[in-house]
C-alpha cells in the first residue's frame, strides 16, 4: 500500500505527469515488498510554495507513505532516486525539495483493515 503525494509550484503538463507516474512506479520497488500494482499517486502542481522565503524557484514536497516500515538504508536509496526523478522531470534542485517517509500498520482497504 504505498502512496506518494507530490506538491510542487511547477506546472505539470500531461507529459510530465505521465513521466512522474512511470518513474515513481519503477522507483517504489526500491522499498522491499512494494510495487506499482498497489501504488497510489497524487500529483498537485501550480501550488504557491515558498522555500527560504522565496517562491521563484521550482520547489517540491514529496510524501511517501507505506504499509509497514522500511530501514533507513532503504529510505536513503529512495531519497536518491526521488531526488533524481523530480530533478529530471520537474527541474527541482535537490536543495529545494523535502521528502518525508511515514510507515504504518494501520491501513484500510476494501472495507477492512490489514
Amino acid at each position: 500500500m504505498p502512496f506518494i503525494s507530490t506538491k510542487t509550484n511547477v506546472t505539470i503538463s500531461k507529459e510530465k505527469e505521465t513521466q512522474l507516474k512511470e518513474r515513481l512506479g519503477q522507483a517504489i520497488s526500491i522499498i522491499p515488498g512494494k510495487s506499482e500494482s498497489w501504488l497510489m499517486l497524487a500529483i498537485e502542481g501550480d501550488i504557491p510554495m515558498y522555500f527560504r522565503g522565496d517562491g521563484s524557484e521550482p520547489t517540491a514536497f514529496i510524501d511517501v507513505k507505506i504499509y509497514g516500515s522500511a530501514s533507513s538504508d532503504v529510505y536513503d536509496k529512495m531519497t536518491q532516486e526521488l531526488t533524481g526523478i523530480y530533478g529530471d522531470v520537474l527541474g527541482v534542485a535537490p536543495d529545494h525539495m523535502y521528502i518525508r517517509y511515514f510507515g504504518s500498520d494501520d491501513w484500510g482497504w476494501n472495507g477492512n483493515n490489514f
